[in-house]
């Protein structure tokens, strides 16, 4: 009823899960995983918040109005953890969790997912969003490293 999704669409992201890489994704990029959930750090990044990360389920679900329950908390229990784990490794303030539905919601792939931001005080992040940029493998691998360490460690 609400999907946008082009027919013949080729999910970038359920590829990434099936283990191909891209020009944007990288084996490296990814943080955690278990049966359900799927993270990895972003290759767009906010000019104040490097290392943010996307959280997805591993099946295909389009957006908020197709996700059941169950999936939905889960993807929000691996948003918990890492947000934790961002905060110890990476020393930030905050963090924030954003998350798009529906061309006009500005959902720009057709795949649920969540993002979760590094936030610090006077990051102006609202006032920067417009000013990203992608970022090279070698670039998020430190913050990838720092987060499965820390992951480990809760663990």
């Amino acid at each position: 009823m609400y999907n946008h999704e082009p027919k013949g669409y080729v999910c970038p992201f359920c590829r990434f899960v099936e283990g191909h890489e891209s020009d944007y994704n990288k084996i490296t990029d990814i943080i955690y995983q278990d049966e359900s959930t799927f993270a990895y750090i972003s290759p767009k990044w906010w000019i104040n918040n490097p290392g943010n990360v996307i959280i997805i389920p591993k099946t295909h679900v389009e957006h908020i109005y197709d996700i059941g329950d169950e999936l939905l908390a889960k993807i929000y229990c691996t948003g918990k953890k890492i947000a934790i784990a961002m905060k110890k490794s990476y020393g930030c303030d905050g963090t924030l969790f954003r998350q798009h539905n529906e061309p006009s919601g500005n959902q720009e792939m057709y795949h649920f997912h969540l993002h979760l931001f590094p936030r610090w005080e006077e990051d102006r992040f609202y006032q920067n969003l417009e000013n990203c940029r992608y970022v090279t493998a070698s670039e998020r691998l430190p913050f990838a490293e720092k987060l499965r360490l820390a992951l480990q460690e809760s663990s």
